[in-house]
Parts: structure tokens; sequence; C-alpha cells
């Protein structure tokens, strides 16, 4: 037979197993990670839309650098007067940004008819099925290339890269100090505008201006090397 004192504390007993209070925990990793992927889809899609002018940009100015620099010298090779040497440079920074800019309006533009049928051809399906999502298809549009924006970029940034050969000779009298001192100057803009574009692209920087660089100095060598050989062998100019 059961005492009052065991009563009690059977009593006590199941009150403190009544009493038992669970605390739920929420875990943030799911919260996370679902955070982490809405940024990692903003970063995609920043690049995405950042390619558009990047390519246009960098291109165009590697090309207006290279180009003129490398006409510059060519012409320096085999005249020492000052004025022929800015005349070319000047003229191929004309024709320069002038045919990167109709050349890139052009590609783009092609590009932008073979995207612009595809999502033609992709909202037919989807209306073939029954499918009409008008947000799908503003999207698409909107990550259409931009013909207009990658010629402007591309004849502007050509006419940068064009310029600082051309500052660099303009104020030097000395022949040889002057052909030194474009070379050095496209060198280090070689150097600055592949930097930049690592940077923007997040690719490797050192590897970038080694190309660019190495390419650069080809260019420059092969016209010096090839226009003084054909001066040399009696062409009149």
């Amino acid at each position: 037979m059961a005492s009052a004192g065991d009563h009690q504390t059977l009593g006590n007993n199941n009150m403190y197993n009544n009493s038992h209070v669970e605390i739920p925990v929420y875990n943030n990793n799911n919260n996370n990670n679902v955070e982490a992927m809405k940024t990692d889809d903003e970063e995609v899609v920043d690049y995405s839309q950042r390619a558009q002018w990047l390519r246009a940009a960098v291109l165009g100015a590697n090309d207006g650098l290279v180009s003129v620099a490398s006409l510059m010298m060519g012409v320096g090779s085999v005249r020492k007067d000052i004025k022929a040497m800015l005349l070319a440079g000047f003229a191929g920074l004309v024709a320069g940004a002038c045919s990167m800019a109709i050349g890139e309006f052009v590609s783009v533009y092609t590009q932008y008819d073979i995207e612009k049928s595809q999502i033609r051809r992709r909202r037919q399906q989807r209306r073939r099925i029954g499918q009409n999502d008008d947000d799908d298809e503003e999207e698409e549009n909107d990550k259409l290339p931009n013909p207009a924006q990658a010629a402007v970029a591309s004849a502007l940034a050509f006419s940068v890269g064009a310029v600082a050969p051309l500052l660099a000779a303009a104020f030097i009298n000395d022949h040889k100090v002057r052909l030194g001192v474009v070379a050095t100057v496209a060198s280090f803009a070689l150097m600055f505008f592949g930097a930049v574009g690592a940077v923007l692209g997040r690719t490797p920087v050192v590897k970038s201006c080694a190309r660019v660089l190495i390419g650069g100095w080809l260019a420059m060598a092969i016209t010096f090397g090839l226009t003084k050989l054909i001066g040399s062998a009696g062409l009149q100019i």
C-alpha cells in the first residue's frame, strides 16, 4: 500500500513530466544557401550584361594603340621628320575608329538578328503548348546585344588607345628618341589596358598583361622591320 509521501512523489514526477517544454531551434543554413544562390545569380547577370561593352572597349583600345603605334614606328623607320609620323598616326586613328565602329556594328547587329529570331521561335513554341510567359520574354529581350552601344564603345576606345602614341611623339624632335618613346609609352599603355580588362573581367592580371604586351611588341617589331626592309631596298617614298 502506497503511503501519502509516495503519492506526493508520484504527483511531483508527473508534474515535471507534463511541464516539459521543447524549444525549437531554427537552422539558418538554408537561408544562407538561398542568399548565396541569389548572390551568385546576380553576379552572373552582371557579367553577362557587362560583356557587351567590355569586349568592344578592350578590343578597341588595344587595336587603336597597337595599330597607330605600329604605323608610326613603320613610317619612322624610313622617314625622320615628325610631320610624317604624326600624319600617319592621325590618319590611322580616324580610319581605324571608323573601321572598328562599322565592323562592330555589323557584327553585333548580326548577332542581334540571330538571337531575336531564336526568341521569336521559342515564343511560338510556348504558344503552341499553351504557355505565355511575358516575363521570360522581356528578360530575354533585355539580354539582347546592343549594336549601337558596341559600335560607340569600340570607336571611342580605339581613339583613346591611338592618342597615347600620338601624344608621345608630338613633342620630341630627335628621331631615335621619338621612336623609343613611342615604343615605351605603347608598352606601358598595353599593360594598363590589359590590367583594366583583367580586373573588369575577373581574370588573372599578370597573364592578361603579358599576353597583350607580347602581342603589341610583335606587331610593332614586324611593322618596323618590314617597312625598314622595303625602304632600304631602294623604294622611293
